[in-house]
């Protein structure tokens, strides 16, 4: 079904009788064209696309859980493109592009808010590198915005300018940032890729992977072994534990990053701010609750939750950013298991293994590169080639020294 004004409509005056389900629930086929090994929103984002740009339908997702009960639903719901360097730059902004058209395209409420993105700088230092980061953004014809301390006074107010433990002296704005709704992502692309005849496996644990002289021809599962002609990872944290099972060792590390939400106040942040004085960021939700976030924990783990140190840690940052914050109560929090790499950027490639593709190592950049990666995923798996614009996202580019260093300090969370 299709969903319109028109349509809502007349559910409402008929009591919502004629709702269906919004994807079926399938059994697994003994064997596919293409398995993604994933149902979060780059998995779900691979196979609509492998549908709609290239034609393969005899597709599947296999999801351990349900969908949206991994990184999907675990994140703080920020989308960007103001990156650095060549590698990423044109990536991202190609996944902005496409998170600007994709309610249309996916029939779907993701909810995407262009409130901006507002990166603060605190020092002479800090805006140089702002100023040299907007540089290398509007080179790539991105938009992108030098404000000096009175400009981010008046697009942001609420900030503590007078009293600033860190004073504040601009910020860099990308006025096309934002949000969107994290699960609804997931689930626009999981009901998109539906009616495009992809079947979605939900509570289908991948066990081993198959591999018969150099190639994989199938993934063994909690529900029994299915034959693949490929088969592509999206797995996230759990990257290395499922490529491990065609015998890969990634260059990634598995870290727990957490997330907040407070108690719903009145409209009090209308954008995202970031911190420049520390790993600190914060929008505020329409159910009126500020959603933040920091660092990683430091220490590798495949757990769903965090440690107490670092709530500190992000409090003291809030606190100092945004002192009226102090009276809030904090609502819940969370934790999602991130797969870091070793140069702060993706791996969107072939593996060694024939007909195996690899999906890993976002860092902190995952849900904002959702549209793209799939897409990017999709191109990789279908023609059995990198797209231009993941074509510098190789896996070997740990070996030959081609990293894309936009963090410049791999997965050791002291050093980010």
């Amino acid at each position: 079904m299709s969903y319109s004004f028109l349509r809502i409509a007349r559910e409402a005056l008929r009591g919502g009788a004629g709702w269906g389900r919004a994807w079926r629930d399938p059994a697994p086929k003994p064997h596919y064209d293409a398995i993604i090994v994933g149902g979060g929103g780059h998995g779900l984002a691979t196979a609509y696309y492998l549908a709609k740009e290239h034609g393969l339908t005899n597709v599947a997702v296999l999801e351990r859980g349900w969908i949206g009960s991994g990184n999907a639903g675990r994140n703080t719901t920020i989308i960007r493109s103001n990156y650095l360097l060549p590698g990423n730059e044109p990536f991202y902004e190609h996944s902005m592009k496409l998170w600007e058209g994709l309610e249309q395209d996916l029939n779907f409420n993701t909810m995407v808010s262009q409130r901006g993105v507002l990166n603060l700088f605190h020092s002479d230092a800090t805006r140089d590198a702002a100023a040299r980061r907007g540089n290398a953004m509007r080179l790539h014809g991105v938009d992108a915005e030098l404000l000096d301390t009175e400009a981010v006074r008046a697009f942001v107010p609420v900030i503590d300018f007078d009293n600033a433990r860190f004073p504040i002296k601009g910020g860099l704005l990308q006025r096309r940032g934002g949000t969107a709704r994290h699960d609804a992502v997931v689930w626009g692309y999981a009901r998109a890729a539906d009616r495009r005849g992809v079947d979605i496996i939900q509570n289908c644990e991948v066990t081993g992977i198959r591999v018969e002289q150099g190639r994989v021809v199938a993934v063994e599962t909690t529900r029994g072994p299915i034959g693949a002609g490929k088969v592509g990872l999206a797995c996230a944290g759990h990257s290395s534990r499922v490529a491990a099972m065609a015998g890969l060792r990634l260059p990634i590390e598995s870290h727990v990053l957490q997330a907040f939400v407070s108690e719903g106040i009145k409209p009090m942040i209308d954008t995202v701010v970031t911190f420049g004085a520390g790993h600190f960021y914060i929008s505020q939700s329409d159910k009126g609750g500020l959603v933040f976030g920091g660092d990683i924990d430091g220490y590798n783990s495949y757990a769903q939750r965090g440690n107490m140190p670092l709530v500190e840690d992000v409090a003291e940052a809030c606190v100092a950013l945004l002192p009226q914050t102090s009276r809030l109560r904090m609502l819940r929090s969370w934790g999602g298991v991130m797969d870091m790499s070793m140069d702060g950027s993706p791996i969107i490639d072939r593996t060694p293994v024939e007909g195996l593709y690899l999906n890993a190592g976002w860092c902190y950049g995952g849900f904002k590169a959702t549209p793209a990666s799939g897409w990017c995923f999709a191109h990789t798996i279908a023609r059995d080639e990198a797209h231009a614009l993941n074509a510098a996202m190789r896996l070997d580019r740990f070996a030959t020294g081609a990293v894309i260093d936009e963090k410049g300090a791999g997965a050791q969370p002291n050093l980010h």
